[in-house]
């Protein structure tokens, strides 16, 4: 996302400002290109090397490959514009004095405050720098979809980058098998499209298998990517539940209601009416939409005495 500043122009100057530039274009741009290389690529898959094979009587080729594709181009399409767990701006009405303190299984969490959201962020929420928003259970930002990956969309993620591993490696064997039952046919189209087709398949096939395993080990020991570079984790993982609770959690368990639709609805419901600001050189926080933010019921601040408050479980189990 952009933020400008002072975007309304004053009323004395005739000539237009001038553009600011717009960073988001080259990601957006990435990630559409990724979209239109997998079209194009299997385009040229299924047009000559499956289509050679399915002629000749190998219809498990064509039918395995296009399942694998139908995933993948879903799960890529998906995550593109998946919610990755946005959770709204807040007000400045409990500013970055305020300390509040979560104890998570024995473990406690003193809640970083986001300048640019106006909140205290709660455990392993992060504020991605190339999205402008905080996103609750932050893995990485992933440039090639453009999107963040989060509590939302990650088994989208897992979901993508498995079904690109299978497909790259059944149009690898599909391209092979096609060049080996070809060998007594002289240099056709055919073959130079399935050399054309095979050689990036082949390329993506060991990052991506090598991102699968890294991500299956960071599920498994109930971590997060962007915790690499944190060192608050050293040791005991309050986090880690064991690693068949922990695919549970990640996988299966229920994503919850969306943050983001939640305060839509709010905006809609409580304040129909918005008030333009006349001066708009003053930066101020949004205001709060409602008095329990969606989060309040799962953190829980420290009181005024000094003590500090307890509760153990995973905070989706709360």
């Amino acid at each position: 996302m952009l933020l400008l500043k002072d975007a309304t122009p004053h009323m004395k100057e005739s000539h237009p400002l001038p553009q600011a530039p717009l960073p988001w274009i080259l990601p957006s741009l990435f990630a559409a290109f990724n979209v239109v290389l997998l079209v194009v690529l299997s385009g040229l898959f299924f047009a000559f090397p499956c289509r050679w094979l399915a002629q000749n009587g190998e219809w498990a080729f064509p039918v395995i490959t296009g399942f694998l594709f139908v995933i993948t181009f879903f799960s890529l399409v998906s995550l593109n514009f998946s919610d990755p767990g946005i959770l709204h701006q807040g007000s400045n009405e409990q500013g970055p004095m305020m300390v509040h303190v979560v104890w998570v299984n024995h473990r406690a969490f003193r809640l970083q405050w986001c300048q640019k959201c106006c909140f205290h962020r709660p455990p392993r929420t992060y504020h991605c720098p190339w999205c402008n928003i905080c996103v609750e259970d932050f893995d990485h930002h992933c440039k090639w979809v453009n999107n963040c990956i989060g509590h939302r969309n990650f088994r989208f993620f897992m979901l993508l980058v498995l079904s690109l591993c299978l497909y790259s490696g059944t149009i690898l064997v599909t391209c092979l098998t096609f060049l080996v039952r070809t060998t007594h046919l002289p240099f056709s189209m055919d073959k130079a499209i399935a050399i054309v087709v095979a050689v990036p398949a082949a390329g993506f096939l060991v990052p991506l298998f090598l991102l699968l395993l890294i991500q299956a080990m960071s599920v498994s020991a109930a971590e997060r990517s962007y915790e690499g570079k944190c060192q608050h984790l050293q040791g005991y993982n309050p986090f880690d539940h064991g690693c068949a609770s922990n695919w549970y959690l990640t996988i299966c368990a229920p994503l919850g209601p969306k943050y983001m639709a939640k305060a839509v609805w709010l905006q809609r419901v409580e304040m129909p009416d918005w008030v333009p600001l006349h001066n708009p050189h003053i930066s101020v926080c949004p205001p709060v939409l409602s008095p329990n933010p969606p989060w309040a019921w799962v953190w829980l601040p420290a009181p005024t005495s000094g003590s500090l408050q307890t509760r153990e479980g995973s905070p989706r189990e709360w």
